[in-house]
């Protein structure tokens, strides 16, 4: 798999880190280790696969536990070790760089075959391998990871990031189709897909489901929380995970930094426990300021949701919501859209009100422009509405205010704001607004919302109400017949309105 004659040149290796691999520190790998049946470390027939190592950390703290289970088994050191590494432990590194250190952490040199290397092998490898591919190009595209050809389509002397495991119609081809007891790491979580801005695809959906081709008996791994609620590339990965019933346990981290100091992942990460052998509930255990605040068994989905709550004393809450039948908000909720004009327009006709002139909401100003130049959602010109921010805040539960705008007839909005409506009168629209800026609203919009952008969907958890009239918390609270513990929990993650 290697070239040994080919030795890099360290720092141009290091020039070429991705930002999207995000290296583990050995006190979380351990927490993931310990989600493993603890007699797997005490079997010498074991085997353990890190498909995606970057540090190499997972693979040395196995190899630690198997230097301790095993010690009654074989008791020679030299010949414990030598067991473990040819053949319990291996690896598929991502990058030249990460094979070298993964080495260097597991056999205490670069080259398995070196003098210094802890246990001989007859390669520089050993049983972490690495070898710098090449994508394949489909239109612009690579065909196994989505990669954009004009972004990495380049020099030999540069990292493709083609990953190895990932690109590949047989992830077992590596290790002549052995079977893995562990499938366990911290896959790379994006790449560039050269679209507008710093578009980027998604990777980990792609490493867990090459993953469960292997059909290990457990699968660890850690990776972002945003698939919860889906998004870009992971509406299907989404559906696939709350559907596996194989997964048996999810740690999650609304605040990725507890996992990863120092690293700003939005929406959190979390990691997770998957048993080929056993299904049935979900044990979900929500971790904040370095303790456990939650634990509990429940299912991946609610009846009727189509995403993962992450917040378990949410669920009581929404099964009360749902005994009430009134229609999901978000059939009122239109598209960024609806009237055709973008978030970065500057071709105002007028910065004052004209004659005829469309008043339009836009990012930090207000314009006026010609009816004509209004291309879509012209029947709702001369209507009420209310809109809102499509960008809100962070995506963390109780740091987002809303702040809606009433939205008066012969005004429209760019793509800046999410439209709701239309309402037949002003009151109506300002009772709508009421209703918003409760905490109720902010907490449901929040089970779903885990980024700073929203769309129609994150919306389908708040439920229709009667805009005859205001509302406040009080009501909603009493509406729905929430406990006061449950009032007490919606309370302290949202913040005071203004």
């Amino acid at each position: 798999m290697e070239n040994s004659s080919y030795n890099p040149d360290v720092l141009n290796c290091i020039a070429n880190l991705s930002n999207d691999e995000v290296f583990t520190p050995p006190e979380l790998a351990n927490n993931v280790l310990d989600l493993l049946p603890q007699e797997l470390f005490r079997s010498p027939q074991t085997t353990f696969l890190d498909p995606f190592t970057k540090s190499g950390v997972f693979l040395r703290e196995i190899v630690k536990r198997l230097d301790r289970g095993l010690e009654s088994v074989i008791p020679d050191r030299q010949e414990r070790i030598d067991h473990i590494l040819h053949n319990q432990v291996f690896g598929i590194a991502c990058t030249e760089l990460t094979s070298l250190l993964s080495r260097r952490s597991v056999y205490c040199s670069k080259s398995a075959d070196g003098k210094y290397s802890v246990s001989r092998f007859k390669t520089p490898s050993g049983n972490i391998l690495y070898s710098n591919i090449n994508h394949t190009w489909e239109n612009g595209k690579c065909k196994y990871c989505g990669a954009s050809q004009a972004v990495y389509d380049r020099g030999s002397q540069s990292e493709q990031y083609a990953y190895m495991f990932i690109h590949t119609d047989n992830p077992g081809k590596f290790f002549n189709n052995m079977k893995f007891d562990v499938v366990i790491g911290n896959p790379p979580y994006q790449l560039s897909d050269g679209g507008f801005g710093a578009s980027s695809k998604a990777l980990y959906p792609d490493f867990v489901n090459q993953a469960k081709k292997l059909t290990p008996r457990y699968m660890c791994m850690i990776i972002p929380a945003r698939w919860y609620a889906g998004g870009k590339d992971l509406d299907d990965f989404r559906k696939t995970m709350l559907k596996d019933s194989h997964i048996r346990e999810i740690h999650d981290y609304p605040d990725a930094s507890e996992c990863f100091p120092g690293v700003e992942i939005k929406g959190g990460v979390c990691y997770f426990l998957w048993n080929r052998d056993v299904t049935g509930d979900v044990k979900v255990i929500t971790h904040k300021n370095g303790s456990i605040v939650s634990s509990m068994n429940r299912q991946l989905t609610e009846p009727g949701c189509d995403t993962f709550i992450r917040q378990n004393e949410a669920i009581s809450i929404l099964r009360k919501i749902r005994l009430v039948k009134t229609g999901s908000f978000s059939d009122l909720v239109h598209p960024a859209m609806t009237f055709g004009i973008r978030t970065y327009v500057k071709d105002f006709d007028s910065d004052k009100p004209f004659k005829g002139g469309i008043k339009v909401y836009a990012q930090r100003s207000v314009g006026y422009i010609e009816k004509n130049k209004i291309v879509s959602g012209t029947e709702y010109i001369d209507k009420w509405k209310v809109i809102i921010p499509e960008a809100i805040g962070s995506g963390e539960m109780g740091k987002d205010e809303i702040k809606p705008i009433l939205s008066e007839p012969y005004s429209i909005n760019t793509e800046t704001y999410i439209m709701n409506g239309p309402y037949q009168t002003e009151q109506e629209a300002l009772n709508v607004i009421s209703y918003i800026k409760t905490k109720l609203f902010h907490f449901l919009l929040g089970l779903k919302k885990i980024t700073q952008h929203t769309t129609q969907k994150v919306y389908s958890l708040i439920p229709l109400q009667d805009f005859s009239h205001p509302w406040t918390d009080e009501m909603l609270y009493k509406k729905y017949g929430l406990t006061d513990d449950e009032i007490a929990f919606i309370e302290s993650m949202i913040r005071p309105m203004e």
